[in-house]
């Protein structure tokens, strides 16, 4: 069966996601491109190339740097679940609520909380 059409305006592709990625990086790279070199050529000089293939080199290195790893940014960052969606996997899977990992309460203090839960509710405190 194939996928359902998506609605207009739905969530961009991968493709698009590494073109804005690359295009937001490669601007700001030309940018900070433009401030670091500029600041570098008044330092130390133009060099035997001049002053606007200097730059140009400058320019075009930050921006191909900045674009390369904001693509890939952009896309690892965008990809995979929303929070909504994560949260009615865990509640499908019958993990909601459950804390695993390294912020997992152990067991003894579960076990203590559940204790004092029923303390209180008898009416023990």
């Amino acid at each position: 069966m194939p996928p359902p059409p998506q609605a207009l305006g739905g969530e961009p592709t991968i493709w698009q996601k590494l073109k804005m990625g690359a295009t937001m990086g490669s601007l700001v790279g030309l940018t900070i491109g433009f401030i670091f070199g500029s600041f570098a050529i008044l330092r130390n000089g133009a060099g035997p190339r001049g002053f606007l293939p200097s730059l140009s080199g400058y320019m075009l290195s930050s921006a191909a740097t900045f674009g390369f790893f904001m693509s890939i940014g952009t896309v690892i960052r965008t990809d995979g679940l929303t929070m909504r969606e994560w949260a009615e996997q865990e509640i499908r899977a019958g993990r909601a609520g459950l804390l695993t990992g390294p912020a997992a309460p152990n067991a003894v203090a579960l076990r203590e909380l559940e204790r004092r839960r029923k303390a209180v509710s008898s009416g023990l405190y």
